[in-house]
């Protein structure tokens, strides 16, 4: 082989973290969350077809502290997929291109979905829907 003297490629330890870089992974790994918490759905809807006590039984495993934590996480990951496709949709219809607004778009698709959450698990939590 020619000894080229090219440079390797790069490892993610040189480049410097940015907050396009995150939404970019957290798009992907919420798409994945999403497609799991479906299933999830899914078998809850069969537990409920299934009958009283097998939703009841369904109920006590969601209702578990485990189960909010990733009915919680589930929701987060639905907001911040809503928010950051609806971002990608704005670009691919040609605006929000510039440095200054792409990052400022990346950080509201970030905290718009973590507020969304929050509120909507305020009213679940406050209506008594959880119990």
């Amino acid at each position: 082989m020619a000894d080229t003297q090219r440079p390797l490629s790069p490892h993610l330890q040189v480049y410097k973290w940015q907050v396009q870089m995150l939404t970019s992974i957290l798009h992907r790994v919420t798409g994945v969350a999403l497609a799991v918490g479906s299933l999830v759905l899914i078998g809850g809807l069969l537990h409920l077809a299934a009958g009283e006590d097998s939703f009841n039984h369904f109920r006590e495993i969601a209702g578990s502290p485990i189960g909010m934590l990733l009915l919680f996480g589930w929701s987060w990951a639905l907001f911040y997929h809503l928010w950051n496709g609806v971002r990608h949709l704005l670009q691919d219809a040609g605006s929000g291109y510039a440095i200054p607004q792409f990052i400022r778009s990346s950080w509201l698709s970030i905290i718009g979905s973590i507020v969304l959450t929050v509120l909507v698990w305020a009213y679940v939590l406050m209506a008594g829907g959880a119990a």
